[in-house]
This record gives structure tokens, C-alpha cells and sequence, in this order.
């Protein structure tokens, strides 16, 4: 077929042109029933939509109406998915390509389809945001002009053209879709041009609804009427351009703020009208309504469908109105509360409420044909629980309020919401029997849900009430509580009405403790209860539970109330619903994970809480109800700490098979690996048994493609195993921690978002076996590290890169990874980095303290290294001491800490002994002063007899007044309380920089470099000394 020749050229470039034709013939294939057309039809299309002219060639085929509806609905999808990304692009379009998509997206205006005239909405509503007005200037006359002359002939000729009515439809759609699109712009450009909408439009859509209105009037339909076509097309058009006029006074109610003095009252009267005329229009529609449904309701009758569908479109109408008046609400409850119709409208909704009281409970559903949909009222619950602040007795201002709720009217609200809305339906009891476990969870989710379901919208409805008027609220909960306690239900009525009673209480318990003895209603009334063995008083029973957890967590009961776990534990046990062991098991986590719980006052409840719930996540059926009760166990393993060591073998036992069964479900997986931890955790070295489950689990949680979800609880899981164990490897012949190392060498080397982590796992490994380390794995190990500094991680991880470098040189020899670390490179690029000007000091100071640390290590060595690097930086050796000398001088002011000082001046000493000329040139000048810097700052004697008050003496008995008891909390990395945290210790008691008397080293190796050099040359070096600085260094010497 011929879809016209693509007579446009791209714009530069060597890209194809596309083939109409083969465009139509690719989207025919796209619609085949045979699976291999369709799959080579789709291969194709994705290499059609990056070619020169396809987006035009799509657009044409889905506007014309002679092809097959498929093919265009195909079409119009594609072209809606593709242009939208691309429409600025001048490989795939052109300017004339453009005017031509947006001309013919004005012919959709007759078309008949809906899906393809909601696709086109959707293109026209996101160009217009790029191109209109500059490119696109005629867009809203165009339909503009379509709606005055549709209108036109509808309204004043009052011709009835099906084709009037679909232009008419489609133009509202387009505009109202431009509307909101303009609406959410936050770019000054945008909302300039939203506002130059809002000023030609609002007057005029509001002109159009005011006459459009009239025409489905109270006066005007009936019950004979409604279900007439022309009736039900009034309604549905008028509700196209309400919903334009409610986007238009949304923005402008939300820019008041912002507009000059000028502008508020040129548009404030106008928002005013609206909001009165519209409160006029919905309670006149209402009652309309309801004249209809109720007649039908009270004789039992039913409604033919062409009345239905009347119906359906008045209420979508009449929720639109809702809709305007909450987001006002919204947007300002000040302003809100201010219009003069206000509380009139809030109340008018209220009455609605409390008048579906008055009626059985089946007029009341979540259906547009019921004759109190839960939409409405819900919209009036919502409406009226954000007022409720403005009808206190005394505002927040301290000022006395003129509109105050009495209390009667309070009263009877509570009691309308506790007695009619709150109770559990039918529907729910149903939905309770056929899946528990979806039912619970949908129940505990405290999301914004509650706006669009009555029951728990008139919870924090109730809940509000009680916040503003408290003297109301709570003495009516007490007496109604009163009224029940210590009485068990007889009947199904009665458990439901107590139940809502209960939720009541828990809704409002931070308010009610005080006129309510919890206490007592553990004790006299909920034990009791949970103890019936009636089927209905499950009900009851989840209820209870539901309630201990919200007293403990309000702290209106203490959590280590013994009575509270007795009732938790009895719920858990096998053979009660399952509803109510699951919300026994949430009930638990709040209990246990609050302040001032006990773990020893707990430990009674181990054995009766931790199997359950071990069981109960057995027995789940959904992976959410999994992850729900391995939360709760995990807070318990958490809070309980070692006293769950003899419930290991329980609780990791099942672990596997669990995973298993989740396959694909991460969230479970990851708190299955967050329970591993915790076990790890709280049993510390007695850990050393669960290597062989932490071992698969991390190695599965760092393979494709659960790594992308679950790196972060596996590094956890890890690291907290490392921490934990006494030695690395297991005495049996399971999994070994050491199996897991290339992982971390991999991720060291790829992975710049983990790097935290993997060098806290990396630094745990050093500390438990360097040496093993170093030589299984030295060469691919420096490789990575230098791999790590090429990724340009930020400042605070490379430090810490640094750090773990000099870590392992510290706890290893140097033969170990001497080699590697020349061999690598990476001693190159330290070098390099700490020379370099742009360098930061941070980072400089670290590169110094790594040397410092090889010195200690083997001086030799490290002037090996400098002789290799010599060559790479085009330096002689002689020369690149030199320049690392002054370097190190440099930033010695910048290091803080004075054990980094002292380890700088031992390094020192170090490079001194060698004995090298470069280096000896620097002795009278920058090496003496920075050792009598450090030599004020450190003040350090061997322990004499008369000293025996010091605290802190080092096992060698050098006494530090510069150093405090400890080394600072960074040094040990969190690891308090953990194996490795002895491990970190005993290696900084046994630090050189804390058991070599300075003086007395820096003496030893000033002798050392005299005897290479001799004593002739090295008075040589001495001779430039300024005398002041000679015999401070003499007395300094002497005295140590």
C-alpha cells in the first residue's frame, strides 16, 4: 500500500530513511496470531524507530480509519512509546515532519476508538509542554474554536450530532490532558505560559459548565428521564469541562501566595464563585441522586442499564467535586477554612454520612451505582477530618473560636464511626476466611490507602477527633470500655462491635491512658478473651494482639510486662488462625524492639516465642507474610543478644530451604540474610559453627543477579562473620571463610559503591591471617588495590584504601608483599599521588603514614622501591628522595593526631639511618625541626617507682602523657564488643609508635647513620645546624 513517499531529508549525518511502506507491513506483522511473525515483526520495529521519517509513517497509519483497527492501535502505541523521547531529535525528525505530527493530531478529534484517542491525548498533552506556544500557537484557538461551535449546535441550535458529540468529547479530553500537563510545570517558563491559559480559559470554561449544567437539573431529569442518551452524554460532557475548570482553579488556589497584591484580588473572587457555585452544584446533584436510588432501594427494584449508565457518569461527576475541594483543603486548610461556604460544604458531606446510618448496611458499597458509594463518603471523611482543627474550642493561636463542635455532636460522631464504620464487614470476614494471609497484610499496611476505604479512614477520622477534642472523646472510649469489660461477646454482633471498640482504643491509647487502666485490661478482660476457644473470637483475639502492640508501643504499658507475653506467646502457637498469629507475631517486634525492654526478663519467652515463630514462617504461604514474621524474629535474635545461643540450631536450620522456596522475592531473601547477621552477631565466637551456612549464602547473595539487590546484606553478613569468629577457617572440613576472599579482590577492583565495605571486610581478613592472605592471593590483591585508586573513588574511601594498605603492612612481612606491591604498580601510583601538587592532604598525610609504616617494616626495602620508581618519574633515585623529602616536611602540619606525628618522626628516623646523602642533607634543617616539634609534643619517660598513679601503662612501661586511655573510636571501626576488636587492640598495644621511646629510637638511629656514613662525614651533614636547634637536640638526646 501507499502511505506517501517520505519526501524529507535528516539533517547531516549518515542515518536511513525509512520505507513507509515496510513501516505498515512491520506493524501488520506486529498484530499476527503467528508467534514468529509477531517476534521477527518486533526485532524489526526496534530498528525501524531509529531511522529517518518512522514516527511520521507510524502517526499516518494509526489516523487512518480505512486500515484495520489493530494495525492502527498498534501503531498509535508504537509512535506514543518512540516520538516522545525523540521529539527534539533531528536525526530521527525534521521540522516539516513535526508540523505534520502536530496537525494530524488534531484529525483524532473524529476519531471513534477510545484507545487510540487516549494515546493521542497523551502525545498532544506532552509536545504541547515543549511546543506550544512557539511552535505549536494555534493549538488551544483550534479547539477552542471546536468546542464554541460543537457547543454551538448542541446547547443553542439544539441539534444532536453524534459527530458534534465525539469533536466535542475528544477537544474537552485534549484540553483537559494540556491542562494538567501545564499544571505540574515548576519552571518559570511553563507556569508563565499555564497562567496565559488560566486567563483565557477560566472565565470561559465556567460560561460553558454554568450552561451545560442546566441542562441535568433537579427540574429537568427524573427517574422516567435519566436514562435517556442525551441526558447521559449532558452529564458526561459537562464532567469533561469541570474537570478543566477544577485543574485551572487548583493552580491558580496554589499560586495565590506567590501572586502580587494585584493579582490575588483579581482572582480571588473568581475562586470564591467557584467553590460556592460548586458546593451548590454537588449538594444539588446529590440530592438528585439520591431521589432516583433511594425510590429503587426501598422497593427493591433494579435499574435498566441505560440508567446505570447515567448513573455511573453523575457520580464520576460528582467525586470530581470532592476532588476540588480536598485539594483546596490540601493546598491550604487556612485559606480553605476561610471561604465563607466552608464549613457549610464540610458539614453538608457529614450529613450525607450520618444519613447512610439511617439505612441497611447494602446501600452502602464501593460502587457508583450503590446509593452511597464509599468514594463519596470517603471524600466527605477526609473533607472533615482536616477541619476538625478549625472547630476546637481554642484555636492554635491561644484565641478563643467562634465555630466550635459542641459536644454532643463530637459525641455522636465517635459514636457513629466506632458503631457503623468501623466494625468488620461481611465482605471482610470473607475476605479473612478465604486468604488470611493476604487479608492481614493489607490490613497492616498504614499507607494512604486509608483515603480511598472507609473502615480504616473513619479509624483516623476517630483518631483526629480525638487529637482535637480530647475532653469529648476520651471519657466516652472509658465508659464504653466500662460498659464491656470483664463481659464476654455472646454473638457475632457483639465480637464485631468489641473489636471496633478495641481498635478505637488502640487508635487513641497515647490519649486514653489516662481515664483507661490498661493494666487491669491485660489481666481481667484480654486474657480472658484470647483463652475462648470459639472460632469467632478470633476475631477478638487478632484484635487483642493488634492492641498490646500499639499500648506498648504509645508507652502506655511498659514493655516487660510479663502478662503481655504470656497472651503474644499463647497467640503463636500452632492451631490458631493464622490471621491472628501473624499479627500476634507484629505485635511481638513492637513489644520487643522498644525502650527499656529487659532481654533477661525476655529470656523465660525464648523458647516459647522463637520456635512458633520459626514455624509460622514455615507454614506461610506468601513471601510477604515470610518476611513480616523473620522481621519479628530478627528483632527478637537482635534485642536477646547471646541468650540465643542455645536456639541457633532452630533458627538457622530451616534458613536454607526458605531461600530456596523465595526465588526471585529479594525482600525475603535480604531479611534471611539480616537474620544470618544477627545470629552471627549475638553469639559472637560461638559462631564459628555457622561458617558453612554463611559461606553459600554470601556467595549467592554476590553472584548475578541477586547482587544487584542483596550486595549490601551479604557484605553485612560477611563482615559480621569475620568480626565474630575466632579464627578464619572452621576445624571440620566446612566452607571456610577463606573461600570468599577473590570476591572481595573482585569487588575491591570493580565495585567503587561498595568500597567501604569491601575494606572493612578486607582489613578483618588481615587481621585474622595477613600472612595466608598474602600468599595465596598477594599479586591479584595489590593488582585490585591499584585498580580501586584508578576508579577515583571519593576522598574519604581512598583514605580509607590507604589505611587498610597500611594495615597489612603493619601486621605482615615484608617478604609477603614487598614484591607485589613494587610489581603492581600500586607503590608507583602512591608515590605519584603523594608528589603530586593537586594532591590533597588528606590523602597526602595517609601516603605518608604507609611509608612510615614500610620503614618500620624494612627501611632497605623502601629505598628499593624509590630506585625502581626512579626511572617511571624521570628522576635519579638521589633526586626523587630529595623531592620526597620536602614533600614530607610539607605536610607534616597537616597531621593532627599525635600518634600519626610520632610515626612520622620514627619513619624518619628510619630514612635517616639509611645513612643516604639525600637524605642527610635534610638533617640540619627540616628533619631536626620536625623531630623537635614532635619532641614538645610528646613527652615521654620510662615508669619510675614515684609514678604509679598513671593511668594506662603499656606493657612495655613507657608512660605517654600525649595519648589518652584508648586509641579513638575510628581506630576500632565499630567492632566493640566482637572478637576482632581484642584482635585490633592487642595489635595497637604491640604499635612501635607505642612501644619505642622516641628519643631513644631517633638516638639509636642518628648513631646508625653516623657509622654508615662515618663520623668525619657526618659532622659534615651537622655542621649547617643552627646552634639553637643543635643543642635543643643534644639536651633532647641526653635527657632521653
Amino acid at each position: 500500500m501507499d502511505l506517501g513517499a517520505n519526501r524529507s531529508r535528516p539533517m547531516g549525518g549518515q542515518i536511513q530513511i525509512v520505507n513507509p511502506t515496510e513501516v505498515y507491513e512491520v506493524i501488520l506483522g506486529a498484530c499476527s496470531a503467528d508467534l514468529t511473525i509477531l517476534q521477527a515483526s518486533s526485532k524489526r520495529l526496534k530498528f525501524l524507530v531509529e531511522m529517518f521519517g518512522t514516527f511520521d509513517a507510524l502517526q499516518e497509519i494509526a489516523s487512518r480509519q480505512d486500515l484495520p483497527l489493530a494495525v492502527r492501535q498498534q501503531a498509535i502505541i508504537q509512535f506514543k512509546n518512540s516520538v516522545l523521547n525523540h521529539w527534539r531529535s533531528r536525526k530521527l525528525l525534521n521540522d516539516e515532519h513535526r508540523a505534520r505530527i502536530r496537525q494530524r493530531c488534531l484529525s483524532f478529534l473524529e476519531e471513534p476508538d477510545q484507545t487510540i484517542a487516549e494515546f493521542n491525548e497523551i502525545v498532544v498533552s506532552k509536545i504541547s509542554r515543549t511546543d506550544y506556544p512557539t511552535q505549536w500557537p494555534n493549538l488551544i484557538i483550534d479547539l477552542v474554536q471546536v468546542i464554541d461551535k460543537s457547543l454551538q449546535n448542541r446547547y443553542i441550535s439544539l441539534q444532536e450530532d453524534p459527530l458534534d458529540t465525539l469533536r466535542l468529547r475528544r477537544c474537552l479530553q485534549l484540553l483537559n490532558g494540556i491542562l494538567k500537563e501545564f499544571g505540574g510545570i515548576k519552571l518559570p517558563t511553563g507556569m508563565k505560559t499555564m497562567a496565559e491559559m488560566v486567563t483565557k480559559l477560566k472565565m470561559l470554561l465556567y460560561n460553558y459548565y454554568s450552561k451545560m449544567s442546566a441542562t441535568f437539573s433537579a427540574a429537568s431529569l427524573t427517574l422516567q428521564n435519566i436514562g435517556t442518551q442525551t441526558a447521559h452524554e449532558n452529564i458526561a460532557l459537562s464532567h469533561l469541562v469541570y474537570k478543566c475548570l477544577m485543574k485551572i482553579g487548583v493552580w491558580l488556589w496554589g499560586k495565590l501566595e506567590k501572586l502580587s497584591p494585584q493579582e490575588v484580588e483579581e482572582n480571588m473572587p473568581w475562586l470564591e464563585e467557584l467553590v460556592q457555585n460548586s458546593a451548590t452544584q454537588v449538594r444539588s446533584l446529590w440530592v438528585l441522586r439520591k431521589s432516583v436510588l433511594l425510590p429503587l432501594v426501598a422497593n427493591k427494584s433494579s435499574m435498566d442499564d441505560a440508567t446505570r449508565q447515567t448513573i455511573l457518569v453523575l457520580t464520576k461527576h460528582l467525586r470530581v467535586f470532592g476532588k476540588l475541594f480536598r485539594r483546596l483543603q490540601q493546598l491550604s486548610i487556612d485559606r480553605f477554612t476561610n471561604l465563607a461556604i466552608s464549613t457549610e460544604l464540610v458539614l453538608f458531606y457529614w450529613g450525607e454520612i450520618v444519613d447512610s446510618t439511617n439505612y441497611s448496611e447494602s446501600v452502602i458499597s464501593d460502587s457508583d451505582d450503590a446509593a452511597f458509594p464509599v468514594r463519596f463518603l470517603v471524600q466527605g471523611l477526609v473533607l472533615f477530618k482536616d477541619n476538625l482543627s478549625q472547630w476546637t474550642p481554642v484555636k492554635r493561636s491561644g484565641m478563643p473560636n467562634k465555630n466550635v463542635l459542641s459536644e454532643i455532636f463530637v459525641r455522636d460522631a465517635v459514636k457513629v464511626l466506632v458503631t457503623r464504620f468501623m466494625p468488620l464487614k461481611p465482605t471482610d470476614l470473607e475476605s479473612w476466611l478465604t486468604d488470611p494471609e493476604d487479608w492481614v497484610n493489607l490490613e497492616d499496611k498504614e499507607s494512604d490507602h486509608w483515603e480511598y476505604e472507609i473502615r480504616p479512614c473513619a479509624e483516623r477520622v476517630l483518631t483526629q477527633l480525638c487529637n482535637q477534642f480530647p475532653d469529648f472523646v476520651v471519657p466516652l472510649l472509658r465508659d464504653s470500655y466500662n460498659g464491656v469489660s470483664g463481659r464476654l461477646p455472646t454473638n457475632l454482633d457483639e465480637i464485631l462491635l468489641k473489636e471496633a471498640l478495641y481498635c478505637a482504643l488502640g487508635r487513641c491509647a497515647r490519649r486514653a491512658k489516662s481515664e483507661v487502666n490498661f493494666l487491669e485490661a491485660i489481666s481481667t478482660t484480654f486474657t480472658p478473651e484470647v483463652r475462648e476457644s470459639s472460632a469467632n473470637f478470633a476475631i477478638i483475639k487478632r484484635r487483642v494482639a493488634w492492641l498490646l502492640g500499639k499500648l506498648v508501643a504509645e508507652e502506655c504499658v511498659m514493655p516487660n510486662n510479663t502478662q503481655i507475653w504470656d497472651i503474644l506467646a499463647h497467640l503463636l502457637i500452632q492451631g490458631t488462625d493464622t490471621a491472628v498469629r501473624l499479627t500476634a507475631s507484629a505485635a511481638l517486634r513492637e513489644t520487643v524492639d522498644s525502650l527499656g525492654f529487659d532481654a533477661k526478663l525476655f529470656a523465660p519467652y525464648l523458647s516459647s516465642t522463637i520456635p512458633p515463630l520459626i514455624q509460622l514462617m514455615g507454614e506461610a504461604d506468601t513471601l510477604e507474610s515470610k518476611r513480616k514474621v523473620n522481621l519479628t524474629l530478627n528483632t527478637v535474635i537482635e534485642r536477646a543478644g547471646g541468650l540465643i545461643l542455645p536456639f541457633v540450631a532452630a533458627i538457622t536450620a530451616p534458613i536454607p530451604t526458605i531461600w530456596e522456596s523465595a526465588q526471585q522475592d529479594l525482600l525475603l531473601k535480604g531479611t534471611l540474610l539480616d537474620t544470618v547477621t544477627k545470629v552471627v552477631e549475638s553469639v559472637k565466637e560461638n559462631s564459628l559453627s555457622l561458617t558453612g551456612l554463611v559461606v553459600p549464602l554470601v556467595r549467592e547473595s554476590l553472584t548475578p543477579p541477586n547482587i544487584s539487590h542483596l550486595d549490601v546484606d551479604g557484605l553485612s553478613l560477611w563482615l559480621a562473620a569475620l568480626r565474630n569468629t575466632p579464627n578464619i577457617s572452621p576445624p571440620d572440613s566446612s566452607p571456610s571463610l577463606r573461600e570468599l576472599f577473590p570476591y572481595a579482590i573482585e569487588l575491591l577492583s570493580i565495585n567503587l559503591d561498595l568500597l567501604g565495605s569491601v575494606i572493612d571486610i578486607l582489613e578483618s581478613y588481615y587481621l585474622l591471617d595477613a600472612v595466608y592472605i598474602l600468599q595465596t592471593h598477594g599479586p591479584a590483591l595489590f593488582a585490585a588495590y591499584l585498580a580501586s585508586f584508578n576508579q577515583k573513588a571519593p576522598m574519604t574511601n581512598v583514605r580509607q584504601t590507604i589505611q587498610s594498605l597500611s594495615l597489612l603492612v603493619q601486621l605482615a612481612p615484608s617478604e609477603l608483599w614487598g614484591n607485589p606491591f613494587q610489581t603492581s604498580g600500586l607503590f608507583l601510583y602512591c608515590l605519584k599521588t603523594l608528589l603530586a601538587e593537586e594532591c590533597d592532604s588528606q590523602i597526602s598525610v595517609e601516603c605518608i603514614y604507609l611509608f612510615s609504616r614500610v620503614l618500620l617494616s624494612n627501611r632497605q626495602l623502601f629505598l628499593y622501591l624509590m630506585s625502581t620508581a626512579a626511572a617511571p618519574l624521570n628522576h635519579s633515585e638521589g633526586n626523587l628522595l630529595e623531592i620526597l623529602m620536602g614533600v614530607w616536611w610539607e605536610k607534616f602540619d597537616h597531621m593532627g593526631e599525635p600518634r600519626y606525628r610520632k610515626l612520622t618522626a620514627l619513619g624518619t628516623a628510619l630514612l635517616v639511618s639509611t645513612g643516604h646523602p639525600e637524605i642527610l642533607k635534610k638533617l640540619s634543617t627540616e628533619i631536626f625541626n620536625l623531630w623537635l616539634d614532635v619532641f614538645g609534643e610528646l613527652r615521654e619517660a620510662q615508669e619510675r617507682h614515684e609514678q604509679q598513679d598513671v593511668r594506662s601503662a603499656s606493657p612495655t612501661s613507657l608512660v605517654r602523657f600525649w595519648e589518652l586511655d584508648d586509641a579513638p573510636d575510628s581506630y576500632y571501626h565499630g567492632t566493640e564488643g566482637t572478637p576482632e576488636y581484642m584482635r585490633r587492640k592487642a595489635l595497637y598495644d604491640q604499635d612501635p609508635v607505642r612501644t619505642a621511646p622516641l628519643v631513644t629510637f631517633i638516638g639509636s638511629h642518628l648513631r646508625e647513620a653516623e657509622a654508615v656514613v662515618g663520623p668525619a662525614d657526618f659532622q659534615v651533614y651537622m655542621q649547617d645546624t643552627d646552634a639553637t636547634v643543635l643543642k635543643q637536640i643534644q639536651d633532647a638526646l641526653t635527657q632521653g
